[in-house]
């Protein structure tokens, strides 16, 4: 018997939008409203926003809340201040990756949220239940109370001061966010964003969350899909779970190691970490550009001139913003260097390129 599929708060706004709606990490998601391109523009040149209320939110809370947190996460959170957000992972003990989250330090003491992604919700709360055996804390899964938009691009400051009249959010800095009471109810937030644009993320309870995308829709302000979404961050640099990490693909492979902080006294993973970082992997996550306008796709084999194959695309795709055809691909070590020559199978031709930079864009925002 098939699952059923969860839907957000704003599905119906979504339909009512036309929007091409399909189903994504158990939960049915729009794709794209008008189409990707246009999209991706809005978010790269004015200002988009996304339903990303399908992310998981988990509360950790307890007198050991800092201790648990810093032992499941590769980042350091020691020291963290209230209102500031860290990126990293949690990691099974062969260093491969349970999840990429962020942690939120709450203004109350021993307080933390982890937003964690969609697809791996049910997963993560078990793995973290699991761990917590033997800490003095709570793992509170409120994945259910939470809806979440994601506003994107240039304007997307002087958008959340003019529509929802958040000023105080202009003051907030890369990855740090504030509390805000809307109708008696608590609402988050925050500056990080998965675009390589500025963005903001607004966490409040389904309702207002319906309420936020109206005003914002009414504002005139792009809805956008899951489609430019990943177009957005791939071109970006940055890595989508179940793609460029996984229980197979460890942050050092994935060229993320400087979120694991290896001086720390421990953590899960750590010491399988420290045999790859001291040589100890097959392959690595490298950025190719191709030299033709074939379009990689994950899965497509990665080959030397002659044929041999030394890695696969985990993602691909023509770049909106560079008129180029780019991918991830994780290859055998030895073939990762910037500038190795590596050739794309595509269908039944083969497509000659190189190893770049993984940020193939570069956007004018200054964190």
């Amino acid at each position: 018997m098939e699952e059923k599929l969860l839907i957000t708060p704003l599905y119906d706004s979504h339909v009512a939008l036309g929007a091409k709606m399909s189903p994504f990490a158990g939960f049915m998601m729009p794709i794209q409203y008008t189409n990707i391109t246009d999209e991706h523009n809005a978010v790269r040149h004015h200002v988009g926003m996304f339903d990303v209320s399908h992310m998981g939110e988990v509360f950790i809370t307890g007198p050991d809340a800092e201790k648990f947190v810093n032992h499941i996460f590769t980042n350091d959170i020691r020291g963290m201040k209230d209102g500031q957000v860290l990126y990293g992972m949690m990691l099974y003990p062969d260093g491969g990756t349970v999840d990429d989250l962020l942690v939120y330090k709450e203004f109350v003491p021993d307080c933390y949220l982890l937003v964690i992604n969609a697809a791996n919700i049910a997963k993560d709360y078990a793995w973290m239940q699991e761990q917590a055996k033997g800490y003095a804390v709570t793992v509170d899964n409120q994945s259910d109370n939470w809806g979440q938009i994601a506003l994107q691009g240039p304007d997307a400051e002087k958008t959340l001061v003019s529509v929802l009249g958040m000023q105080e959010a202009a003051d907030l800095t890369f990855y740090t966010y504030r509390d805000f009471t809307v109708g008696g109810k608590r609402v988050i937030v925050s500056r990080t964003g998965y675009t390589g644009e500025d963005g903001f993320e607004i966490y409040a309870t389904p309702e207002q969350t319906v309420l936020f995308w109206k005003q914002l829709l009414e504002a005139g302000v792009t809805p956008c899909g899951l489609g430019c979404r990943d177009t957005l961050r791939f071109e970006a640099g940055l890595p989508l779970y179940g793609d460029e990490l996984s229980a197979d693909i460890s942050p050092v492979m994935a060229g993320l190691g400087m979120f694991c902080k290896m001086d720390k006294e421990e953590f899960i993973g750590k010491e399988a970490l420290a045999d790859q970082k001291a040589g100890n992997i097959v392959r690595k996550l490298v950025g190719i550009e191709i030299e033709d306008k074939a379009i990689p796709r994950a899965g497509y084999p990665v080959e030397l001139e002659d044929g041999t194959e030394v890695g696969i695309v985990t993602t691909g795709y023509h770049s909106i913003s560079l008129d180029k055809s780019i991918c991830f691909a994780l290859v055998d070590k030895a073939y990762a260097a910037l500038d190795t020559p590596l050739w794309i199978h595509i269908r039944k031709k083969t497509f000659p390129g190189k190893v770049v930079k993984k940020r193939f864009y570069q956007t004018n925002y200054k964190k």
